[in-house]
């Protein structure tokens, strides 16, 4: 046995009894370095906080069926308050290398007596999956708000830039005036409804396994509305066989930030476009930026790179939940509750240091409204409104319309006029060689002139005219008002559960 080897028997004196009379052996070398082990200081790192807690819910609902004192409940709270890290070391000989033993150890050995009803009627399978789901479940939380904070800062970013043109495109070719407030209204219309599913993913987890036992439920009158209450779950998990069975809320959690990813790595892709050398309607600080060894002329923006980069690491997360359960019997097994799940807290890590960097970018941003207003104005991107004068004003049917329109916009480019010098008569022969006599085409030409008034003329609900992203942001912003006082509800549930059990055990903060 290590020195402290988190059973605290080197110091009583006493020999730890065998964990089963199943199996003589304890695991082999091999075993334990290349399984055990490391699955053990993973669990050390993620779940012993959740382990803690959870036997502490037990110990009280082993208090209210009478199977202990309240002062043995007492003594269990507090050995079980003083575990941490650095005391639970896993030992093939006294523990097995399994959490749940050494803190079974590690407690006993610090109670004032035995206690011979603690742990009766118990499996560490429903013990395991409620561990899991509270680590998944505070993991989400947590991406919950970063992704409410990336968003906000998203829209404040929108609030500034909603009066800037710009060109929109379509098909890789520039199409329409838009502003950078308007398309960044879009990127935080995407997170509002991730964050949307993020919340209604995490109220359909919210369901504690603890008390299903290893399968078929319990032979005690476990309480589990209570036990589901004092962990901070909104209800206990129905079926027993679904609560240590299903690990289904990984493979739901990681869809919903690989669905979120392919739309970030969308957006990362529009502002590595933008800020090209061709383009070069955005800037961020130089130390954001990198260089060129050998080409001394350029300023590249790896963190966008990075970014797109890693959103692809959300995607295979997924797809390792989904194998990992893929053709298993659907039951309690290792293969589902700890493999299946083993690159969850890297998924989360993953999308926390996304939306960290991304972030940082959106906060760093800044758009050369100059060169995007030179990109509108050499551009005739206001054929669609050209076509809709010719129409509205001199009744030109629409197909014909578009079809005026687009010869006119050929004549001129190999003119050699850019859109802010229309040739009216120009216009008026083009249209006249397809049958049309305009009555005033200098005024339908202004629909290809004016770039500001090519924006302002957008009169729709949820169009790129200022004014109406200004009105999207406003109901945006209430909606980002709402999801943060939901998710603030969520860890208030936790919190109250959390000390409410501490309190029935008698231990002070």
């Amino acid at each position: 046995m290590t020195e402290n080897a988190g059973s605290g028997a080197a110091e009583s004196g006493r020999t730890p009894a065998p964990l089963s009379g199943r199996i003589a052996g304890s695991p082999s070398a091999l075993w334990h370095e290349e399984v055990l082990g490391p699955h053990f200081r993973y669990e050390v790192t993620h779940l012993l906080p959740w382990y803690i807690v959870i036997e502490k819910v037990l110990a009280a609902e082993y208090a209210r069926l009478d199977l202990i004192s309240d002062a043995d409940a007492r003594a269990l709270g507090r050995a079980l308050h003083t575990a941490d890290a650095e005391a639970l070391v896993a030992d093939p000989a006294s523990n097995m290398s399994d959490i749940t033993f050494a803190l079974e150890r590690y407690v006993e050995q610090r109670l004032p007596r035995p206690v011979p009803s603690w742990h009766v009627d118990r499996s560490r399978n429903d013990l395991q999956a409620t561990a899991q789901l509270m680590f998944g479940r505070h993991e989400l939380a947590g991406a919950g708000a970063a992704l409410l904070d990336f968003g906000k800062a998203v829209h404040r970013l929108a609030g500034d830039t909603r009066e800037l043109p710009m060109p929109g495109h379509t098909h890789f070719q520039a199409a329409q005036i838009i502003t950078p407030g308007y398309y960044l209204s879009a990127v935080s219309e995407q997170i509002l409804h991730t964050l949307r599913r993020l919340l209604s993913t995490y109220d359909g987890l919210n369901a504690s396994p603890l008390g299903s036992g290893a399968m078929a439920g319990q032979e005690l009158g476990w309480d589990r509305d209570r036990m589901a209450r004092l962990l901070g779950f909104q209800r206990p998990q129905p079926v027993a066989l679904t609560a240590v069975a299903s690990r289904g809320w990984v493979a739901e959690v990681t869809a919903e930030m690989g669905i979120l990813s392919v739309a970030l790595s969308r957006f990362v892709t529009d502002l590595l476009t933008w800020g090209s050398s061709e383009f070069g309607f955005i800037d961020l600080p130089d130390e954001l930026c990198g260089i060129s060894s050998a080409m001394p002329q350029k300023k590249n923006f790896p963190v966008l790179e990075r970014i797109r980069g890693r959103t692809a690491h959300l995607a295979t997360y997924h797809l390792d939940a989904v194998l990992g359960q893929r053709n298993t019997p659907y039951t309690n097994l290792v293969e589902v509750g700890k493999e299946a799940g083993a690159n969850l807290s890297t998924a989360y890590a993953t999308l926390r240091s996304v939306l960290r960097l991304f972030r940082e970018v959106i906060g760093r941003l800044s758009f050369r409204a100059d060169r995007m207003r030179a990109a509108c104005e050499r551009e005739y991107l206001g054929g669609f409104s050209l076509a809709n004068a010719l129409t509205l004003d001199e009744g030109v049917p629409w197909r014909r319309a578009q079809v005026v329109a687009g010869a006119y916009i050929v004549a001129a480019m190999e003119a050699g006029l850019p859109p802010d010098k229309p040739d009216a008569e120009l216009l008026r022969r083009v249209a006249r060689e397809r049958g049309f006599t305009l009555a005033d085409p200098a005024t339908v030409l202004s629909a290809v002139r004016d770039v500001d008034a090519g924006l302002r003329r957008l009169a729709s609900a949820g169009s790129a005219h200022p004014d109406s992203t200004a009105a999207v942001l406003r109901g945006q912003e209430d909606e980002y008002e709402r999801l943060g006082a939901e998710w603030a509800d969520r860890a208030d549930l936790i919190t109250g559960g959390l000390a409410e059990t501490d309190g029935l055990l008698g231990i002070r903060p």
